[in-house]
Protein backbone atom coordinates (compact mmCIF):
# COMPACT_ATOMS: atom_id res chain seq x y z
CA UNK A 1 0.00 0.00 0.00
CA UNK A 2 1.31 3.44 -0.93
CA UNK A 3 1.22 5.98 1.92
CA UNK A 4 1.65 9.70 1.18
CA UNK A 5 1.46 10.70 4.84
CA UNK A 6 4.05 9.66 7.42
CA UNK A 7 4.51 10.99 10.95
CA UNK A 8 7.34 10.01 13.34
CA UNK A 9 6.13 9.40 16.89
CA UNK A 10 8.18 9.77 20.05
CA UNK A 11 7.57 6.90 22.45
CA UNK A 12 7.23 8.21 26.00
CA UNK A 13 8.13 6.31 29.15
CA UNK A 14 4.51 6.45 30.33
CA UNK A 15 3.42 4.66 27.10
CA UNK A 16 5.07 1.48 28.42
CA UNK A 17 3.18 -1.13 30.45
CA UNK A 18 4.45 -3.63 33.03
CA UNK A 19 5.38 -6.09 30.27
CA UNK A 20 7.87 -3.53 28.93
CA UNK A 21 6.10 -2.68 25.69
CA UNK A 22 3.74 0.04 24.47
CA UNK A 23 0.32 -0.46 26.06
CA UNK A 24 -2.30 -1.47 23.48
CA UNK A 25 -4.56 1.57 24.06
CA UNK A 26 -1.64 3.93 23.35
CA UNK A 27 -1.56 2.71 19.75
CA UNK A 28 -4.89 4.48 19.27
CA UNK A 29 -3.37 7.69 20.65
CA UNK A 30 -0.58 7.39 18.08
CA UNK A 31 -3.15 6.87 15.31
CA UNK A 32 -5.10 9.91 16.57
CA UNK A 33 -2.00 12.13 16.42
CA UNK A 34 -1.27 11.03 12.87
CA UNK A 35 -4.91 11.32 11.80
CA UNK A 36 -5.12 14.95 12.98
CA UNK A 37 -1.85 15.73 11.20
CA UNK A 38 -3.09 14.01 8.02
CA UNK A 39 -6.27 16.08 7.87
CA UNK A 40 -4.42 19.26 8.76
CA UNK A 41 -2.11 18.70 5.79
CA UNK A 42 -4.74 17.45 3.34
CA UNK A 43 -7.67 19.73 4.23
CA UNK A 44 -5.91 22.71 5.74
CA UNK A 45 -8.37 24.94 7.59
CA UNK A 46 -11.46 23.28 6.05
CA UNK A 47 -11.95 20.95 8.99
CA UNK A 48 -13.55 22.54 12.04
CA UNK A 49 -14.05 20.83 15.37
CA UNK A 50 -16.82 23.29 16.28
CA UNK A 51 -18.77 23.41 13.00
CA UNK A 52 -18.20 20.52 10.58
CA UNK A 53 -15.73 17.79 11.43
CA UNK A 54 -15.18 14.06 11.48
CA UNK A 55 -16.12 11.67 14.27
CA UNK A 56 -15.03 8.07 14.68
CA UNK A 57 -17.71 5.47 14.01
CA UNK A 58 -15.52 2.36 14.10
CA UNK A 59 -11.98 1.39 15.03
CA UNK A 60 -10.20 -1.90 14.44
CA UNK A 61 -6.54 -2.57 15.26
CA UNK A 62 -4.53 -5.69 14.44
CA UNK A 63 -1.32 -6.03 16.47
CA UNK A 64 1.58 -7.93 14.89
CA UNK A 65 4.57 -7.28 17.11
CA UNK A 66 5.29 -5.31 20.25
CA UNK A 67 6.91 -1.89 20.39
CA UNK A 68 9.37 -1.05 23.18
CA UNK A 69 10.68 2.23 24.56
CA UNK A 70 13.84 2.26 22.45
CA UNK A 71 12.06 1.65 19.13
CA UNK A 72 11.78 4.46 16.62
CA UNK A 73 8.38 4.38 14.93
CA UNK A 74 6.34 6.25 12.37
CA UNK A 75 2.66 6.20 11.56
CA UNK A 76 1.66 5.89 7.91
CA UNK A 77 -1.84 7.12 7.07
CA UNK A 78 -4.07 6.87 4.03
CA UNK A 79 -7.73 7.45 3.21
CA UNK A 80 -8.60 4.17 1.51
CA UNK A 81 -12.20 4.97 0.57
CA UNK A 82 -14.48 8.00 0.39
CA UNK A 83 -18.24 7.64 0.63
CA UNK A 84 -21.08 10.16 0.82
CA UNK A 85 -21.04 10.68 4.59
CA UNK A 86 -18.08 8.57 5.71
CA UNK A 87 -14.53 7.63 4.85
CA UNK A 88 -12.18 4.82 5.81
CA UNK A 89 -8.62 5.45 6.91
CA UNK A 90 -5.88 2.83 7.03
CA UNK A 91 -2.90 3.45 9.32
CA UNK A 92 0.22 1.45 10.04
CA UNK A 93 2.75 1.74 12.84
CA UNK A 94 6.14 0.76 11.47
CA UNK A 95 9.42 0.40 13.33
CA UNK A 96 12.49 2.00 11.82
CA UNK A 97 14.35 -0.51 9.66
CA UNK A 98 11.38 -2.87 9.30
CA UNK A 99 9.01 -3.25 6.37
CA UNK A 100 6.19 -5.11 8.10
CA UNK A 101 3.98 -2.99 10.37
CA UNK A 102 3.84 -3.57 14.11
CA UNK A 103 0.12 -2.75 13.97
CA UNK A 104 -2.51 -1.85 11.39
CA UNK A 105 -5.53 0.28 12.21
CA UNK A 106 -8.71 0.74 10.20
CA UNK A 107 -10.98 3.61 11.18
CA UNK A 108 -14.32 4.68 9.77
CA UNK A 109 -14.98 8.39 10.23
CA UNK A 110 -18.31 10.12 9.66
CA UNK A 111 -18.69 13.73 8.59
CA UNK A 112 -20.56 15.45 11.41
CA UNK A 113 -22.27 18.79 11.88
CA UNK A 114 -21.26 19.70 15.42
CA UNK A 115 -24.03 22.23 16.24
CA UNK A 116 -26.88 19.92 15.12
CA UNK A 117 -25.03 16.75 16.20
CA UNK A 118 -26.02 14.95 12.99
CA UNK A 119 -24.10 13.24 10.23
CA UNK A 120 -23.84 15.19 6.98
CA UNK A 121 -22.41 14.61 3.53
CA UNK A 122 -18.66 15.06 3.14
CA UNK A 123 -18.16 18.38 1.33
CA UNK A 124 -17.07 17.95 -2.29
CA UNK A 125 -14.14 20.29 -1.63
CA UNK A 126 -12.90 17.88 1.07
CA UNK A 127 -13.20 14.91 -1.30
CA UNK A 128 -11.24 16.82 -3.95
CA UNK A 129 -8.50 17.85 -1.49
CA UNK A 130 -8.14 14.33 -0.06
CA UNK A 131 -8.04 12.80 -3.55
CA UNK A 132 -5.42 15.33 -4.65
CA UNK A 133 -3.37 14.72 -1.50
CA UNK A 134 -3.44 10.95 -2.06
CA UNK A 135 -2.49 11.30 -5.74
CA UNK A 136 0.53 13.58 -5.20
Amino acid sequence: MNFKHKLPIQIRFNDIDLAGHVYNAVYQEYFDLARVDYFSKSLGNSLSWVKTGLVIASIHIDYSTSIVLTDKVEIKSKVSSLGNKSLEMIQEITKEGETEPAAVGKTVLVCFDMPTRKSVEIPESWKEKITLFEEN
